[in-house]
Order: structure tokens, then sequence, then C-alpha cells
């Protein structure tokens, strides 16, 4: 049997794909900006209207772009996330970036397919579940990102409080308590970790730090994508 077939729009440099590669899918990716270290077949397009015809993807009109989403087995979309980021809410300039969710997901639920939508704390997402580095034993950050999806979805046991976040600050009260090769850390912004350990920390090894500061874990869409399967088993049979 052949491996089913997922849709990941807004792709960036390929976490999300990573992740449901190992629970069973096979991956498409689509940005509208280039990614050159995206580990699966990629597509620079705009992940709000493409299609494809023979070899050639060109923008859809109404129907059209529906009907061939629905030709796939299942989709992920992780539209941009400034605009409900705790940055933005502090600078009051939300109103900079898009508010995507809302139009990806009339999009979504037109392909008729299951469907995840990923997105920070604070997004608008519907009845979404969290997902933290601490329910995973393989990563060492904390990274909070909440799932939207079509079909039941659930998580590990959240592990709290958080362990200590290693630090270069020196105001901190732990700061030079904890070795960034072993303890957790932080890898957005301006990060306090080397590459290295961003990597480890988030179980990735092809993605510049930059990449990395937008990505989530594999582990995430792992863990969603064994139960995205089961679910399109079930109703498959």
């Amino acid at each position: 049997m052949s491996r089913p077939l997922l849709l990941d729009l807004f792709c960036g440099a390929g976490g999300a794909a990573m992740g449901y590669h190992r629970a069973g899918f096979d991956v498409i990716g689509v940005d509208i900006e280039p990614q050159p270290n995206y580990p699966f077949e990629f597509v620079q397009a705009d992940a709000l209207g493409l299609i494809r015809r023979d070899r050639t993807w060109i923008t859809p009109i109404g129907r059209g772009y529906a009907r061939w989403l629905g030709m796939f087995d299942a989709i992920h979309a992780s539209p941009p996330c400034q605009h409900y980021s705790d940055l933005a809410k502090r600078n009051g300039n939300a109103d900079d970036w898009p508010d995507l969710v809302d139009p990806v997901r009339s999009m979504l639920e037109g392909a008729g397919v299951p469907y995840v939508i990923e997105n920070v704390e604070g997004a608008p997402l519907l009845d979404p579940t969290m997902l933290c580095g601490t329910m995973f034993p393989e990563l060492r950050v904390l990274r909070h990102r909440l799932f939207e999806t079509s079909f039941p979805l659930t998580a590990p046991s959240h592990k709290t409080p958080h362990p200590l976040v290693f630090t270069y600050d020196r105001r901190k009260r732990h700061f030079g308590q904890l070795d960034q090769d072993t303890s957790f850390v932080q890898v957005t912004g301006g990060g306090n970790c080397t590459v290295a350990n961003k990597r480890d920390a988030m179980g990735i090894d092809w993605m510049t730090g930059h990449e990395i500061n937008e990505s989530i874990p594999p582990a995430y869409t792992e863990h969603i994508g064994r139960q995205l399967l089961e679910y399109i088993g079930e109703a498959a049979a």
C-alpha cells in the first residue's frame, strides 16, 4: 500500500513535514518564500490559492482549488503567527500582519479532507490542543503550540511546573546554574544557545538557526500524524 499524501501549507523549512513523514505520510510543501532546506517535494507558491495541472502549478479561481485540495489525504497549515504573537500585542502592531486563521479554515473546510491548523497561543483556533516540549522526552524546549484539528486529538501529559531554561541573562536567578548541552533552552528571537543546541533541543538537524526559530519540533506532528493515520484508516473502513 502507498503512503497517504499530506499537503503542508505555509511549510517553512519542514519541521511539521518531518513529523508527518515519520508518522507514515508522504508530504508536499508549499510556501510563498523559497525553502532550500525543505526535506521533501516543495512548491514555491501562495498557499491560499494554487493548483497543479500536469507539471505546472497555477493560481485557480473559485472551486477549482477546493477540488484540488480534496485530492490529498490530509492537509496541515501553519499560517503566519505574527498577528497573534505576544510581541505584536506588546508592540501594538498586530494589524501590520495578516489575520489568516479564518480564511485558512474556510479553505480547508471546503476541501473536505482531515486538516490541522497550527499556531501560537492567542490565535483564534477552535477547541485547540496544546502541545509542549515537556510532553516529549527527546525534546529540550518548551515551545507551546496550538493545534486545531478536524478529527479527535489527544495530547500527552503536560509536565508542570516547567523546568528552568538555560540563559545568558545575568539578571536571572539561575544564571550560571545550567549547562546548555543538557538543559532546556530557548530557541526563539535572538536565542540563548548555540545552533547545535537548538538543533538537538528541537530534534532538527537540517535547518539554520533562523529556520529553527520559526519551526515546530517534528515530535509534535509525528504525535498528531499517528492519530491522523488512525482516523483516516477508520474512516476508510
